[in-house]
C-alpha cells in the first residue's frame, strides 16, 4: 500500500491510499502510479487527479514558474562553482524571512498574516472560471422565465454551486427590484475586491520589505566580519557570507512574494469578470430582456477570441 499527496480544499496536504492505483476511501480508479513516467506522475500530484471532485488541482503555470526561477538561479551558481551549503545561512534566513513577516504584521493586521495560507491556496490553486458555461446557463434561465415566470427559476438553485450567483437568483425570485439588486450585487462585488485587495498588498509589502532586510543583514554580517577577523586573508570569505542575506532578500521577493502577489492580481480580476457578467446578466433576466439580447450584452464582456469559441 502507498500513498500519494494531494491539496485538498482546505489547502492541506493529505494522503491518498493507493493499492494497485485505486484511491481509497474515494474510490477512484487510477493508473498505476508505480509504472508510470517521473513527469506524468509529478503532473498527476499537481492537478490532484487523484482525488477528482475532492481535492482542489493545482496551477502548473505557477508551480513550474517558481521551480523554473529558483532552478535557473541554483543551477548557474553551480557552474561557476558554489556549493548550495554556502548560500543555506540560517542567520541570513531568519533575519530575511521574519524580519520581513515581522515588518508585514506592523502594516496590516494579525487576522491578515493567518490568511497567508488561504492566499497561498489561492494562488496555488488551478481552478479557472469558464465565461462561456456561466453565460450558456444565465440564457437559458433567461428563456425559462420568459416562458414560465420568474418562478421559474426555483429548480435551478439546487444546481448552483457559487454563493454568489446563487444569491443573486434568490433575490430575482424574490421580486427584488432592479435598482435595488444591481446595488446589492454590486455592493458584494466591491467588499469582495476589498477582501481581494488585503492578500494582493500583503504580497507585495512582503516583497518591498525583503530587499531591506537582506540588506540589513548584510550590514550586520559586515560589522561582525569586520569586527571579528584578525586574519585578512580571511576577511574576504567573511564578506561574501555577509552577502548571502542579500542574495536570500531579493531572492525571496523577486521569486516569491512578487509573483505570488500578481498570481492573487490575476486571480481577482479573473473572478470579478465572473462576478461582473452574474450581475448583468441577472439584472437583465430581472428587467425580462430578451435572451438573444442577454447573450449578446455577455459577450460582449469577452474578446474577441473566446466569443468565435
Amino acid at each position: 500500500m502507498e500513498r500519494a499527496p494531494f491539496l485538498d480544499r482546505s489547502g492541506s496536504f493529505a494522503d491518498i491510499r493507493l493499492v494497485r492505483g485505486v484511491a481509497c476511501p474515494l474510490c477512484l480508479k487510477l493508473q498505476t502510479i508505480r509504472n508510470l513516467p517521473i513527469s506524468t506522475m509529478i503532473e498527476t500530484v499537481l492537478r490532484g487527479r487523484a482525488a477528482a471532485g475532492n481535492c482542489v488541482p493545482m496551477d502548473i503555470a505557477t508551480i513550474g514558474g517558481i521551480i523554473m526561477g529558483i532552478s535557473a538561479c541554483v543551477i548557474a551558481f553551480l557552474m561557476e562553482g558554489g556549493s548550495l551549503g554556502m548560500v543555506i545561512q540560517a542567520p541570513a534566513m531568519i533575519i530575511v524571512i521574519f524580519g520581513t513577516l515581522g515588518a508585514g504584521t506592523i502594516t496590516t493586521s494579525f487576522q491578515t498574516i493567518l490568511r497567508i495560507p488561504t492566499y497561498l491556496r489561492i494562488a496555488l490553486a488551478g481552478v479557472k472560471y469558464d465565461s462561456l458555461e456561466t453565460i450558456d446557463e444565465i440564457v437559458k434561465m433567461a428563456e425559462r422565465a420568459r416562458r414560465e415566470g420568474i418562478l421559474g427559476l426555483e429548480e435551478y438553485l439546487k444546481s448552483i454551486a457559487d454563493p454568489f450567483f446563487k444569491n443573486a437568483i434568490q433575490l430575482v425570485i424574490d421580486g427584488t427590484e432592479v435598482t435595488v439588486l444591481r446595488e446589492i450585487l454590486e455592493t458584494e462585488m466591491t467588499y469582495t475586491a476589498e477582501r481581494h485587495k488585503s492578500g494582493i498588498m500583503l504580497f507585495k509589502k512582503l516583497g518591498g520589505f525583503s530587499p531591506t532586510l537582506g540588506i540589513i543583514g548584510t550590514v550586520l554580517g559586515l560589522i561582525h566580519a569586520l569586527g571579528s577577523t584578525e586574519d585578512a586573508s580571511k576577511m574576504a570569505s567573511a564578506i561574501a557570507v555577509a552577502f548571502i542575506a542579500t542574495l536570500w532578500g531579493i531572492g525571496m521577493a523577486n521569486l516569491f512574494y512578487l509573483p505570488i502577489s500578481d498570481k492573487l492580481r490575476f486571480r481577482h480580476e479573473d473572478e470579478m469578470f465572473k462576478l461582473q457578467v452574474i450581475t448583468e446578466g441577472v439584472v437583465a433576466i430581472q428587467s425580462g430582456d430578451n435572451p438573444r439580447v442577454i447573450r449578446t450584452k455577455l459577450f460582449s464582456f469577452m474578446n474577441s477570441n473566446l466569443r468565435e469559441e
